[in-house]
């Protein structure tokens, strides 16, 4: 749809921004975003990204009007730009309606500036901004700013053209929220959850013959107290069977109680004040974790009574987040991490020009390395030349399909007599030292955008999440280049 249906209006006058002496970090800072403010004007981003949005959004309405489409365009304006800065400062929902409301330069960047008063989105507004465009509308104009930065690269004042000739590759793990999958915490879990659910249910006056919901809590911790402590004990493994045995019937106490409960708000919920939604609310909450509550007493009988292994695929990591997965990297200090996998491909210039972040436990590399050039491929118009990456991407299959692309092969390959050959290669040794900072570059990602840690509940949030992530650091490398540039230019100026 083209940029007519964007209903144009004056903007309020922004206060001006104060001017800050003898901080150097926060004048980068400041550079940064303004650098990223002028990306997204320039390369005509943001006018992309709303008529995405005002595409689907018109198109679930029958009547409108233009103070309501106005409206609209203002915070999807703002969702932009405040997804964009949050995910920079890499803070949550919370702490970035606090650093908004006490930055100049936040409200500023986010176009919430005004002279007369300034209004800042509440935390619940926030997280509604980070929903605000799906996955599958991100990812195409993410390609687009990629390919405007090789084609026209003064349009977007940077130094030089941006490589889509050549990729490098390598996989890592998102952990996901979750702690220790540890087989006697998931029965602790499973009792606080439907413990406090029935707790609520009772405050609405729904009550049925029990003890204290809060007795069953203290007496799962005091059991977790207990097998916590039992490892150094000469005993162990005697006293972790007891106090398994123990804390099993009592969660099976607890299920029952549980299942009274959630039969009871079911057929009375009228009785309450709460309306249908909020019942069902609950009701999928306890639900949830009555359902996986027999398969994860069984693992926990498994593992510590029988002192048998469970496989990976059958295990339960977490009552919650149903779509992680043991993820084996047999790196120093990660044996095996807990979450999804997710590819990542760079140029030169270290810009990320394909991803993806696998739901279901992820294949080999090997099998991910046509998958990744096919995406490049089709999102560049085949410009693709070469592909570096390390051992565990080579197979034979890749060696011939590469070759009948024409793409140069830079994967280092499995055989060490393939690989001596190749060494003498001046092409190869390059791609191969370039590689090697591939590694850095998913540190950045996992450091420096997700802190470590998604914090998303679901994996359609964090899918986006990575999207995002993907989005925001391009930008932070464009701006980078561009101030880069700037410095440069700046001496011969001056003289």
């Amino acid at each position: 749809m083209s940029a007519a249906i964007i209903i144009p209006f004056q903007p309020a006058l922004p206060q001006v921004l104060p001017t800050i002496e003898g901080n150097v970090d926060y004048r980068q800072w400041r550079d940064q975003l303004l650098h990223i403010d002028a990306l997204l004007i320039e390369s005509g981003l943001e006018t992309q990204f709303l008529e995405t949005d005002l595409r689907r959004w018109l198109g679930r309405r029958k009547k409108l009007s233009a103070p309501a489409q106005q409206n609209h365009q203002l915070h999807s304006q703002r969702a932009l730009r405040c997804n964009i800065a949050r995910t920079l400062l890499g803070e949550d929902y919370r702490g970035f309606a606090v650093r908004l409301a006490d930055s100049p330069l936040l409200q500023h960047f986010c176009r919430i500036s005004r002279i007369d008063l300034v209004k800042v989105p509440s935390k619940s507004t926030i997280q509604r901004y980070d929903q605000w465009w799906p996955q599958a509308e991100v990812r195409p104009l993410i390609y687009q700013l990629l390919a405007l930065g090789a084609a026209a690269p003064a349009q977007l004042h940077l130094p030089e053209a941006l490589d889509l000739e050549s990729a490098f590759l390598d996989t890592t793990c998102l952990s996901a929220p979750i702690h220790y999958p540890v087989d006697w915490v998931l029965l602790r879990d499973a009792t606080r959850t439907l413990m406090k659910a029935v707790q609520l249910i009772r405050g609405q006056g729904l009550k049925h013959r029990m003890e204290a919901p809060e007795s069953f809590i203290r007496r799962i911790n005091k059991l977790c107290i207990q097998m916590t402590h039992a490892w150094n004990k000469a005993d162990c493994q005697r006293q972790r069977k007891k106090t398994l045995r123990q804390m099993d019937r009592l969660i099976g106490t607890v299920r029952a109680h549980a299942r009274r409960y959630r039969d009871l708000l079911d057929e009375h919920w009228d009785q309450t004040q709460w309306t249908r939604p909020q019942a069902e609310q609950v009701l999928r909450r306890m639900d949830r974790v009555l359902e996986q509550l027999p398969k994860a007493r069984h693992q926990a009988r498994q593992r510590i009574l029988q002192g048998q292994p469970v496989a990976n695929a059958e295990k339960i990591l977490s009552l919650y987040e149903t779509d992680i997965h043991v993820v084996v990297r047999r790196k120093a200090g990660a044996e095996v991490e807990f979450g999804n996998t997710l590819l990542v491909a760079e140029n030169k210039q270290g810009l990320i020009i394909d991803w993806d972040f696998f739901e279901e436990s992820a294949p080999a590399d090997s099998a991910l390395l046509g998958q990744s050039v096919g995406r490049m491929q089709q999102a560049f118009d085949a410009k693709l030349k070469a592909v570096g990456a390390d051992r565990g991407f080579d197979s034979q299959t890749n060696q011939i399909g590469l070759a009948q692309d024409g793409i140069y092969n830079g994967v280092c390959p499995r055989s060490v007599q393939q690989l001596e050959q190749r060494s003498g290669s001046w092409k190869f040794k390059q791609l191969q030292r370039r590689r090697a900072q591939t590694e850095g570059r998913v540190g950045i990602i996992k450091n420096r955008f997700s802190a470590g840690r998604m914090r998303n509940k679901g994996f359609a949030h964090r899918q986006l999440t990575v999207t995002w992530i993907v989005l925001v650091h391009n930008l932070w490398v464009l701006a980078r280049m561009r101030q880069s540039m700037a410095q440069a230019q700046a001496p011969a100026k001056a003289a």
